[in-house]
């Protein structure tokens, strides 16, 4: 819903302008009003105009050159648009934005109403949120612009998501704009982009509302033909439906149920994507949808037969709980050397026997977004399994995956993805088999040696670590 102004208004174009007790800079500051503040006004005096400020039941005076006097008539209105138009593309100026917008909606007529301004207002929402979860020492003015955008009806949501606020638009003019029938492929898109963002859902949501949201994102998505659209949303598009696939493969995965056909939808959706069509400022958008789909990557390969002197096995173990076995085969009979429960999802098609080493490699997924990799390995105590995660702290995404193994000294290939504090960062690293000591590492792999010469060929043509 959009707030209706009153015919004779004035718009606050300056931040932290002062409404004082009378006409004159010496005189008491009664409040400090905001971009996009929206006051009545009642009077003229020495460049001070006389006003009334509805939202916090207060009058005074503000200076002539703070505010824009607006009409909020049919004749006005075009010129309204125009201004909204150019403060839609303008970042930083969204409380000035959707104050245009609101007095745009009141002053057009019902014939001449389209969609372009709940979508205007809608984005620039959405880029108001999203400055509010990236501000730190500006939160009193985040805070501020947060409830100046509340007066128009803009209503938002924000939740705690690993140690920091996440704000979200809640999305209801973009639904809005669904809605139309004159909304144009592009306003669609954006309306469908702003609707489906896996920043925005809430962390604390069960696994049943949420596969239930997750079908509901996916459906969205799929409505948008990506013919009349731009290359850049409709690489959009396609990383966007990346991420909400790999989401309903995890969901099935923990169900039980079969997950490759999902899976598969995620990889063809992520290489039907042209990240050079995103820029840097939506690349981390590919990133995210790189990481959440490499997380459910063998989703999509079947177990195969193992042989050798090590065989892994799965049974179920307390509720929710899958149990990982690790024996001698040639010993069927007897306890297993290494036995490890966990509650995430075990990927068996990645179980891969290391002879040299000896060693076995299996992938574990505990998190939507967030793939481990056991190492078996026997040291002198006897065998044992360890897990190495993507990051040693703070999980928020990413994974890490087995790419090779040299056999002397035995050293093992991995490659890990992360997303720490809002940055990606991708590495290869050479772990000493023994004790998973660190050797070296480099951005590329081009860059160690090992890499050039132990690298696993199936890892090579599967991993999405080299996109």
């Amino acid at each position: 819903m959009i707030l209706a102004l009153t015919a004779t208004v004035a718009i606050v174009v300056l931040d932290h302008t002062s409404l004082r007790a009378a006409p004159r800079s010496a005189a008491t500051e009664l409040t400090a009003l905001w971009r996009g503040d929206v006051v009545e006004i009642r009077g003229e005096r020495a460049g001070y105009l006389k006003v009334y400020d509805y939202h916090r039941e207060r009058g005074g005076y503000l200076k002539s050159e703070s505010v824009h006097a607006t009409e909020l008539t049919e004749t006005a209105a075009p010129e309204l648009l125009t201004v909204l138009r150019f403060l839609r593309e303008t970042p930083g100026s969204e409380t000035l934005g959707i104050s245009y917008g609101a007095a745009y909606l009141k002053a057009v007529p019902a014939r001449s109403l389209s969609a372009e301004p709940f979508d205007a207002i809608a984005r620039m929402a959405e880029r108001l949120a999203d400055e509010a979860s990236a501000s730190s020492s500006r939160s009193a003015d985040a805070a501020a612009h947060l409830e100046v955008a509340e007066q128009f009806g803009i209503r938002m949501q924000s939740f705690e998501r690993n140690g920091r606020m996440q704000v979200c638009y809640d999305g209801e003019l973009f639904r809005r704009v669904l809605t139309m029938a004159s909304a144009t492929a592009e306003e669609r898109a954006h309306a469908v982009l702003g609707l489906t963002r896996p920043d925005c859902i809430d962390p604390t949501l069960g696994p049943v509302p949420r596969a239930a949201l997750d079908d509901e994102r996916s459906a969205l998505l799929d409505e948008i033909k990506d013919a009349d659209l731009t290359a850049m949303l409709r690489t959009r598009l396609h990383v966007r439906r990346a991420g909400v696939w790999a989401s309903i493969a995890y969901s099935q995965a923990r169900r039980g149920e079969p997950s490759g056909t999902a899976a598969g939808r995620a990889f063809a959706e992520l290489l039907a994507a042209d990240p050079n069509e995103l820029g840097e400022d939506r690349r981390g958008e590919y990133q995210d949808a790189v990481l959440r789909t490499s997380a459910v990557r063998w989703a999509v390969s079947l177990p195969t037969p193992q042989s050798g002197a090590l065989a892994l096995s799965a049974a179920p173990g307390e509720p929710g709980q899958t149990c990982i076995a690790l024996e001698d085969p040639h010993r069927p009979h007897s306890a297993p050397l290494v036995r490890r429960c966990t509650y995430g999802i075990v990927w068996m098609a990645s179980a891969q026997t290391l002879p040299q080493g000896p060693a076995l490699v299996l992938a574990v997924q505990p998190l939507e977004s967030w793939r481990e990799l056991w190492v078996f390995h026997e040291s002198k105590g006897g065998w044992t399994v360890d897990v190495l995660s993507p990051v040693a702290d703070d999980p928020e995404e990413g994974y890490v995956e087995y790419a090779g193994f040299a056999p002397g000294p035995r050293r093992l290939l991995i490659a890990r993805e992360v997303k720490e504090h809002g940055r990606f960062r991708r590495r290869f690293e050479e772990l000493r088999l023994d004790d998973l000591a660190l050797v070296r590492q480099a951005s590329s792999p081009e860059l160690l040696r090992d890499f050039g010469r132990w690298q696993d060929v199936a890892w090579r043509r599967d991993t999405l670590a080299l996109h």
